[in-house]
Order: C-alpha cells, then sequence, then structure tokens
C-alpha cells in the first residue's frame, strides 16, 4: 500500500499480538489519517486494529489529548466490566506501546495510537430511522451516565473556549465591525438575526459560573457517525472519537445533537423551505437519552434540555456567519457562499425551534414521568 508513512515500522512500535500482515487507509475522518492494520494469530484468525495519526496542527497537545482518553476509557472499561458488560466493544480500548505508553512519538514527529477494532458494527452518517437515533441517545446518554462521577475538572481543554457562546458572539461582533471581505452590507437580516438573540448566549456560562449547572466531562462531537451501531441488535454500543472530550455542559452534547440529528436536511441545504426540526426524531432521541442519562442530571440540566437544543444551533450559526465575514478561513467550502447556506439553515432551525420549544420542553417531561413510572 502506498503511502507517505511507513506502517511497518510504525507497527513494530505497539504491543500488537501476531503477524502483521496489511493497512488499509480509512478515509471517514477528516482531521487525523486513519488506517486498519491486520494482523494474524497462531489460531490462523485475521485481527483488525485502527491505527491513527493524530493531527497535532488541530490538537497542539496530544499528551494532554491522551491523558483525557485514557481517563475516561478506564473509568468506564471499571463500570462496564462491573454491570456485566463487554468492555472490549462498549468501549474504545488503547493498544500500548512496547513501552507502556498510549501513544508513540515518531522520528518524524507524528503522533501514533491503536485501538482494538470493534468488530460486527458500524457507525451511519444519518440516522436510517427514528429507532435508530433513539439507540444513538441511548448511547451518548449511557456515556453521560458512565462518567457522571468522573471528576471533569481532571480533563485537560483540548479546545479552549470551545462552546462558550458569549465568546462565539464577541467574536462575531468584531467580525462585523472589521468587515474584511466586504461582505455585511450584503447580510444584514442574517446579522439582525443573531443580535436580535444576544442575550440567550450568556444564560449558560452564566449557570455554570453560579454553580446552578455542574461541570461534566462532554463529548463535544455527538454525531451520529461518532457512535458504533450493532449490526445484528441495531444498538448504539460504543461511542467513538474522543479527541474532543472536555470539561463542559451536559447541554451542550445533548443540544448539538439535536441540531445535527433532529434537522430535516443537511446543515447547507439551499432550499430553507426543506428546513426544520423534526419533532419526532426530537423525541426519540430524547427519550433513549434520558432513559439512560435522566437520574444522573439535575433538575436544572433536565430544565435546559430544550433551549440547549436551539443555543447549540445558534451558537453553529454565529460560527458560520462569522467565518464567511472573515473569508472562510476556518470551515471548508466547496462553493463562494458555502459557510451563509450553513448559517441559513442554522437560523431557520433556530427559528423552527423557537416556535416548538414549548412542545420540546413537555417532551423532556413526558420522558423524565415514563422513566420514573417504569
Amino acid at each position: 500500500m502506498s503511502n507517505k508513512f511507513n506502517i511497518e515500522k510504525i507497527v513494530r512500535a505497539f504491543q500488537f499480538e501476531g503477524q502483521y500482515k496489511r493497512a488499509e487507509r480509512n478515509t471517514d475522518g477528516h482531521i487525523n489519517d486513519t488506517f486498519v492494520v491486520y494482523f494474524t494469530k497462531d489460531d490462523g484468525k485475521e485481527y483488525r486494529y485502527i491505527l491513527q495519526r493524530i493531527n497535532h496542527n488541530v490538537f497542539k497537545e496530544p499528551e494532554k489529548l491522551m491523558e483525557n482518553i485514557v481517563g475516561i476509557t478506564q473509568h468506564m472499561r471499571k463500570k462496564i466490566i462491573a454491570a456485566g458488560g463487554d468492555p472490549l466493544r462498549e468501549t474504545l480500548n488503547i493498544v500500548p506501546t512496547v513501552d507502556g505508553k498510549a501513544f508513540h512519538v515518531c522520528e518524524d514527529g507524528n503522533y501514533w495510537r491503536t485501538y482494538i477494532y470493534i468488530e460486527g458494527a458500524k457507525a451511519y452518517e444519518l440516522p436510517e430511522s427514528a429507532h435508530q437515533f433513539y439507540n444513538v441517545g441511548k448511547a451518548f446518554g449511557k456515556f453521560q451516565r458512565l462518567l457522571s462521577d468522573y471528576p471533569a475538572e481532571k480533563l485537560h481543554e483540548t479546545i479552549p473556549n470551545f462552546h462558550h457562546t458569549k465568546l462565539r458572539f464577541d467574536a462575531l461582533v468584531k467580525a462585523v465591525e472589521e468587515d474584511v471581505m466586504n461582505r455585511a452590507k450584503d447580510v444584514k437580516e442574517e446579522i439582525e438575526f443573531a443580535f436580535a438573540r444576544e442575550k440567550d448566549t450568556s444564560v449558560l456560562v452564566d449557570l455554570l459560573e453560579k454553580g446552578q449547572l455542574p461541570l461534566r466531562v462532554t463529548h463535544n462531537d455527538t454525531k451520529l457517525n461518532n457512535v458504533m451501531i450493532d449490526n445484528a441488535t441495531g444498538e448504539g454500543i460504543c461511542v467513538i472519537d474522543l479527541d474532543t472530550v472536555m470539561p463542559g455542559l451536559s447541554l451542550y452534547d445533548f443540544g448539538d445533537s439535536i441540531r445535527f440529528g433532529a434537522s430535516t436536511a443537511p446543515e447547507d441545504e439551499k432550499d430553507l423551505s426543506k428546513v426544520w426540526m423534526d419533532l419526532n426524531l426530537y423525541e426519540n432521541y430524547t427519550k433513549g437519552f434520558l432513559e439512560e442519562a435522566g437520574d444522573s442530571l439535575t433538575r436544572t440540566e433536565l430544565e435546559y434540555l430544550a433551549f440547549s437544543a436551539k443555543l447549540m444551533t445558534y451558537e453553529c450559526g454565529i460560527r458560520f456567519l462569522t467565518d464567511y465575514l472573515q473569508g472562510d478561513t476556518y470551515f471548508k467550502i466547496q462553493r463562494p457562499e458555502h459557510n451563509l447556506d450553513r448559517t441559513r439553515t442554522q437560523f431557520k432551525l433556530v427559528a423552527d425551534m423557537e416556535k416548538k420549544l414549548d412542545e420540546m420542553k413537555k417532551i423532556v417531561d413526558e420522558c423524565m414521568r415514563r422513566n420514573i413510572n417504569g
């Protein structure tokens, strides 16, 4: 296999069992370089592992990132074993290096890590049914529950202030004032929409600062494709891609799942008549999430779940708008107004959620009532 990395040499740095056979590049991810490596053991069977180069341009301190992952996966592993689960399938398992570390640094300065491959499961880009989205909700709810007693303050911030909505809004204000691309005049409607909701930006960060919301372990990339779905049962068995695990709010993870998974259209849909938030998808995800995590959440967290979906969608919209005004320097684009299209879909979802907020809150209450009544 031709690639710029000497995979055969890199695998020798890890405690693999058996004989190395080959490697295949996995092209699903956008940030890290990922390979599936194949080994044959004495029994003649083939075994697979995930080998990844950590992108240290995005994640500036890979050592801290791996410290986070080791800490939370070991914590979850103990809980899974105690509950009679399968620790090889229900959490990521790091294969240590020959000197017992969680990662290997090559001579060229690249950082590598390895996980045991989770067999008999796959990740999906979009939900194939409402029931599948329910199972994704269960998986992220279980992730939250298993880590509800983990000391979040021990975690390193791999991307500082990632969901600090107030700072995201301040960045938008600055982008409008500087208007380096002379685009503000053409997006007055979008800017007005964003500015009209400024008061929302500080709601959750203020509650956190006042101690009214607990600091939690958060995943921060709760998309459908970060859950492995079991091929046989259709259940979400393992949450993957833990690079953005940080201290934060459970509401960030819930809200971002809804933003992405309960929308009826792609993130960059040009025809806004196709864009709204599907209440059935929202209800299914909420039901699954709360069945697993409900008992570990506080009353205030439950109270703001519906609001968090709106806030995370709004935050994403203002990030797209900021990037558009600054000349598209952060998000990859395929066309000149790509970030503007993304902004508009997010703001359309926000407006739709505002109309449905009472129904969304009612669904949370009903799900919790069902949990209590069994």
